[in-house]
């Protein structure tokens, strides 16, 4: 992990709050949103200077203590304690292995057949940065309609999300989609760092404001675990457990679940029936 996504991390969460969120008067009006470095210092019982040092880099090795402390005082919630974690060993990874960050974008054999056998349960694949890499013909017969195969989307779901013209309209919550999307890429590039495939996804996605502002925010959600609400062109509004599992250490499977009770398609529980 680079350096400066650890510093960038503790920047962008202490702009987010504000002092009644830690119980301190709110004063007079602030040249700059949030947090005052001093506050945050003080809250955390570590010294402003030594925060300062964090947030530009130039001291990369925190204790476990203080990245406790600094949890606690910028109010992280389970997720964003996980994360920050990860940031936090990958900058010791980053001193020890520099070429970390490599992964393969080859689904096995036996990932393939697990996909398969999930039929008539719509599954499908993403690769380290959300290219869909193999689905059943299930979620192909659902997906194609929605666009997702489209030239445009390039096959992937954080582009498919922020720049197919149908997305907003397709997905009633596209919001919950969108913080998903970017939260599972942030995961990936506390992954794989040096991934240069990854970076471009990332740099195309930037130009769009909807991104790029939860990109700077550092916005992050449980990205494993979301109902999706969509206005589907053939099958009337629906709404979708999507359920993702982890099988290896640069892929990921996504799961839409089943209520066959009321789906007129298997994978689709209905809206209002």
């Amino acid at each position: 992990m680079s350096r400066s996504e650890f510093a960038e991390f503790l920047i962008a969460r202490r702009a987010r709050l504000q002092p009644e969120d830690v119980g301190l008067p709110s004063g007079r009006r602030r040249r700059t949103p949030g947090l005052r470095r001093e506050e945050v210092a003080a809250l955390a019982g570590v010294s402003a200077d030594y925060l300062a040092r964090l947030e530009q880099g130039r001291d990369t090795n925190p204790s476990t203590a203080v990245l406790a402390a600094l949890a606690e005082a910028l109010r992280l919630n389970d997720v964003e304690k996980h994360h920050f974690g990860k940031l936090a060993l990958g900058l010791e990874q980053k001193a020890s292995c520099p070429a970390a960050g490599q992964a393969r974008e080859q689904v096995s054999d036996t990932l393939r057949a697990v996909i398969d056998a999930l039929q008539p349960t719509p599954a499908f694949v993403l690769g380290r940065w959300l290219n869909l890499l193999a689905w059943n013909p299930s979620f192909r017969d659902f997906a194609e309609p929605l666009g997702v195969f489209d030239t445009e989307a390039h096959n992937n779901f954080a582009i498919y999300v922020f720049e197919h013209p149908a997305a907003q309209k397709t997905i009633l919550n596209w919001s919950d989609a969108a913080d998903m999307a970017a939260s599972a890429l942030r995961a990936a590039v506390t992954r794989f760092p040096d991934d240069p495939a990854l970076a471009n996804t990332i740099e195309q996605l930037g130009r769009n404001p909807e991104f790029e502002r939860r990109w700077r925010e550092h916005r992050l959600t449980d990205f494993r675990s979301v109902v999706l609400r969509l206005q589907h062109p053939l099958r009337g509004d629906v709404e979708v457990e999507v359920e993702t599992l982890d099988p290896a250490a640069d892929q990921t499977v996504m799961i839409w679940l089943v209520d066959r009770r009321h789906a007129r398609t298997p994978g689709l529980r209905l809206v209002n029936e």
